[in-house]
């Protein structure tokens, strides 16, 4: 008897616990390796792009689609003041919400009560930060009760996760020239590592590198280089040598550039993770090399990488763009998946480059599958189908003597892309058309401070350049620029597309219940089927631009979306750095980034996190 009523006592007092705790929102459960590992298959979104694959795939499916149509605004929550895009991405566990907004600023929010649990400003100096294309932070991480937040000016910062109280904090930057690096990607933690690459490639000096740190002390662990230093010094690894064979001329003075602002991915079966690589510095071949030097690839510029997660070593590289002089980073959403290929199950990386192709590659060897255009491209007429490696069409290169207009501007470039394994499909932003013209600066200098591209703008003086306008080839959609398109990855064909959205702002997330979610650029919220692309859903957010990509989370039973938005105030002093040079196009606008005109602060929105559940009180 009394065994047995001790046992009722004690089943009591854990179901009271157990709902004090769903109550309290207390943290239930360690994010931790395991949790991060199968963060997929679960209901809450732990890491920046859901798993470690960045799949954006949610198995939730009680909002399908019999009911998305009911799906409403069920609250909102003002995340800052702004001065600039939104870009991250909201994380959940436990009943918390959490967020980073312009000058890495970041939040706690009880999902429950709608209420703030904390905020953490980094009182970041705004005249000391230089930024290519806004104040933009992409994200955080969820570790062992921390959240690890990239400061904007370099730092790295672990966070109590119930309190927002600072652990630790460490510089991840180098000191000489520290103004010209700056952290806006979501770092990652594996294996108790924070990965976080860096921007900057637009100031010179500037050499890129993804550097490892220990989550519980912030202490560096391990640092890989993406491009070679000076060769009459010791190369820090095998990789570094190899690589500065196929530079040339004094690119070390400037840096080479090679930085990292987005895509990331991990293989823990593998021990590997996959960083995409940006452009070298400056941008024309004949300022980086020298006019008499031969073309060359310029290892690891525009690059997708493969590194041992434990000793920082390279693994296996493919270049997507060798010697590019076009801006076509290869920093684009990096995604893992296990699809069937001409009747083998592979495991494949995925990712849709600014260069117009889409990549299908073998994520253990490195070995080029496939890759077609999604947009057209006239600075290549093919791939080899073998290699992989680019046929670049020869009128495509320019010089200060001779400029060049080329297809794409940039197909994809921030706007998350989605996968959904019942469909097969990748739903990827893109833009559907567009070009860019690219002449050489002939008096290139570098003025500390000032972006340093290298390209001639409208107030050089002297003779203009004759232009060069290479043919495309690749898929032409009359009309259309901004779509959704759905891409079957398996054999490199478009199943349809949705005319609305862009390579930039927003993003798309997949789910169970056969949909595909699109924030589009412009402040609207879409959903369509995701086998057909059938459109069940459209409506405004409330805002216009800045627009983060969307998430999905349950809570109580309840499945909820949920995302950011919304650009504010105008930015304050140093948000896009110094007084960029008169005479050049700035890398913001070549990306189609640049600034809109302020808005009237009466008419400002500020930047806000949208959460939206079916038949929506909103509150």
């Amino acid at each position: 008897m009394r065994l047995s009523r001790l046992k009722r006592l004690l089943m009591l007092l854990a179901a009271v616990i157990f709902i004090t705790g769903i109550v309290a929102g207390w943290q239930t459960r360690r994010v931790d390796d395991s949790a991060l590992k199968n963060a997929g298959k679960g209901t809450e979104w732990l890491t920046y792009g859901h798993s470690y694959s960045e799949q954006r795939y949610s198995t939730l499916k009680q909002i399908d689609t019999t009911n998305v149509r009911r799906l409403g605004l069920g609250w909102s929550f003002e995340v800052g003041e702004g001065g600039g895009p939104q870009e991250a991405t909201p994380l959940f566990a436990n009943g918390v919400l959490y967020g980073i907004t312009n000058w890495s600023i970041t939040f706690a929010v009880d999902a429950r009560t709608r209420k703030e649990i904390w905020r953490y400003d980094p009182q970041v100096v705004h005249g000391n930060v230089r930024l290519c294309c806004g104040v933009i932070s992409r994200g955080i991480a969820l570790y062992e009760g921390k959240v690890i937040v990239p400061v904007v000016d370099g730092r790295l910062v672990a966070l109590d996760a119930a309190t927002g109280k600072v652990l630790w904090s460490v510089v991840t930057i180098p000191k000489e020239n520290s103004q010209n690096y700056s952290l806006t990607m979501a770092p990652r933690v594996m294996k108790g590592k924070v990965l976080i690459g860096n921007a900057g490639a637009e100031f010179a000096p500037y050499r890129g590198y993804l550097a490892a740190f220990d989550v519980n002390n912030g202490k560096e662990l391990w640092r890989f280089y993406t491009v070679p230093g000076d060769p009459s010094k010791p190369f820090e690894n095998k990789a570094m040598e190899a690589a500065a064979k196929t530079w040339s001329g004094e690119w070390w003075k400037y840096g080479g550039g090679g930085s990292m602002w987005d895509g990331m991915a991990y293989d823990p079966d593998a021990g590997l993770v996959y960083v995409g690589i940006g452009n070298g510095l400056p941008w024309p071949q004949e300022i980086r090399q020298g006019k008499a030097s031969p073309l060359l690839d310029n290892l690891y510029i525009t690059s997708i990488l493969a590194i041992d997660i434990d000793t920082g070593r390279l693994k296996w590289h493919y270049q997507c763009t060798p010697g590019d002089e076009w801006d076509y980073d290869a920093i684009q959403h990096l995604m893992l998946a296990d699809i069937r290929i001409n009747g083998r199950n592979r495991k494949v990386i995925m990712q849709v480059n600014k260069n117009g192709y889409f990549y299908v590659l073998d994520r253990i060897t490195g070995e080029f599958i496939s890759g077609e255009p999604v947009a057209p491209v006239s600075w290549a007429t093919g791939l080899d189908p073998k290699t992989g490696r680019p046929k670049i069409n020869p009128d495509a290169y320019y010089s200060s003597e001779r400029g060049v207009t080329v297809a794409p501007l940039q197909a994809h470039n921030t706007a998350q892309m989605a996968f959904n394994p019942a469909t097969g499909l990748v739903y990827v932003p893109i833009a559907a058309a567009g070009t860019f013209s690219f002449t050489a600066t002939a008096n290139f200098q570098i003025v500390p401070g000032v972006q340093t591209l290298g390209l001639r703008g409208p107030g050089e003086p002297g003779r203009t350049p004759p232009m060069s306008v290479p043919q495309a080839y690749g898929p032409v959609r009359p009309g259309q620029r901004g779509i959704l398109s759905a891409w079957d990855p398996a054999t490199q064909k478009e199943r349809w597309f949705a005319p609305v959205g862009g390579q930039s702002g927003g993003g798309a997330l997949s789910t169970a219940g056969n949909l595909v979610f699109q924030v589009t650029p412009q402040g609207r919220l879409m959903a369509y089927t995701a086998d057909k692309g059938e459109k069940l859903l459209d409506f405004a957010t409330g805002q216009i631009a800045g627009m983060g990509p969307p998430m999905t989370y349950l809570l109580d039973g309840k499945q909820y979306i949920a995302l950011m938005g919304g650009i504010g105030v105008p930015p304050g002093p140093g948000a896009l750095a110094p007084p960029f040079a008169p005479v050049e196009p700035t890398a913001a606008a070549q990306r189609g980034l640049a600034p809109a005109p302020a808005p009237p602060l009466s008419a400002v929105v500020r930047p806000r996190l949208y959460v939206y559940t079916l038949d929506a009180a909103q509150r």
